[in-house]
């Protein structure tokens, strides 16, 4: 029998991004293979990879990546587009196929823009109409499923290892300023093609590592305001969590991180700077159901920056290094070697405390 410390126990799931400050471009095929030194922390069941400013020829339009189990689905999810956006191109998402991918769906994208005829008729402003219309079509259309919705950037997963699914969507055709990736282990969700990694909504994307004991809470709060959990996983309502925070209720990205990274309330009294000491308490009171409890590690990825967070108590890993203008985070430093040998400043942030990214203005 091997004992402990002889046998290697990876901690679940692999997550894995790079950004450029400079918004320079990155070959998806970089964050491929960060994925495969950390092979083991995945079993199978899940992988994906989010990118930005990967389309820049449509950067104005939303690019809708969607996952159809018939061509008839499709012909009725696309009716229902056509009456709320002009489709300015639609195409199946180009794959290889590869043995180590089975049983795909069909794999289309839009570019789309909404039409300000219904946007007006409906008193919505542009964001809100599209993430109403995103969570219409993933809640009441069976057989159709919106995986990714921003502008110039894209989701890409599948049911498989990360570095097949990296293969499989051709990801070193793409270039983007920045990357984040997801190895899946299923602990107590299936595992399906929209239940992989990444889950976005608009440009919000969210790669996690752990589990979330406090998911009912954090969901019947959020279906308060018309979001819809539908895709069979607690990863999901993270990404409904910042987009209520930072685009309904408009906090910054540390507010936002001190709200499901909460500090303990000890931890605020001791605070010595009022002004600090008053904007916890308000936050801690203001959005309770919003603590994010359980082990948990995310990369967070929206257009012009990353943020990366562990929970409060730092129970799953996460290390960043730099080199030049590139920042590399992942749950291993395998993973930042092997995107970048010589990797500096490494560093493992520490619990609730959250590393923020962003490119130079004007520069994606």
């Amino acid at each position: 029998m091997k004992m402990e410390g002889q046998v290697r126990i990876p901690s679940g799931c692999a997550i894995s991004a790079v950004i450029s400050r400079e918004g320079k471009k990155i070959s998806g095929d970089i964050i491929t293979n960060s994925m495969k030194p950390m092979h083991d922390r995945s079993n199978g069941l899940g992988g994906g990879f989010a990118g930005y400013g990967i389309y820049p020829d449509y950067k104005d339009f939303y690019a809708l990546h969607m996952f159809f189990n018939s061509r008839d689905t499709r012909k009725t999810c696309e009716a229902f587009l056509k009456e709320r956006f002009e489709i300015v191109q639609s195409e199946i998402i180009p794959t290889y196929k590869i043995p180590a991918i089975k049983n795909e769906p069909i794999i289309w994208r839009y570019f789309v823009a909404p039409f300000r005829s219904v946007m007006s008729s409906l008193q919505l402003e542009e964001k809100e109409f599209v993430a109403k219309c995103v969570i219409r079509i993933n809640d009441e259309m069976p057989g159709a499923y919106v995986f990714s919705s921003g502008k110039n950037m894209g989701t890409f997963k599948a049911v498989g290892y990360p570095e097949d699914v990296g293969l499989f969507y051709r990801l070193e055709d793409y270039k983007g300023y920045s990357w984040t990736a997801h190895g899946r282990y299923p602990t107590n969700t299936p595992g399906w093609w929209g239940g992989a990694h990444p889950f976005t909504l608009l440009d919000y994307s969210i790669v996690h590592n752990g589990e979330i004991s406090s998911y009912d809470a954090n969901r019947r709060f959020v279906e308060m305001f018309g979001y819809k959990c539908t895709l069979q996983t607690d990863t999901e309502v993270i990404t409904y969590i910042m987009d209520y925070l930072l685009r309904v209720q408009e906090l910054t990205l540390e507010e936002a991180a001190s709200v499901i990274a909460a500090p303990f309330w000890s931890t605020i009294s001791a605070k010595s700077d009022l002004e600090d000491k008053k904007k916890h308490i308000f936050l801690r009171t203001m959005f309770p159901s919003l603590l994010v409890t359980g082990p948990f590690s995310i990369v967070f990825g929206f257009n012009g920056g990353l943020m990366a967070l562990n929970d409060r108590l730092k129970l799953r890993s996460m290390v960043v290094g730099e080199k030049d203008d590139k920042v590399f985070i992942s749950s291993e430093e395998a993973a930042i070697r092997t995107m970048e040998p010589n990797a500096e400043n490494i560093w493992y942030p520490a619990g609730g405390e959250p590393v923020i990214i962003k490119v130079k203005e004007g520069a994606f």
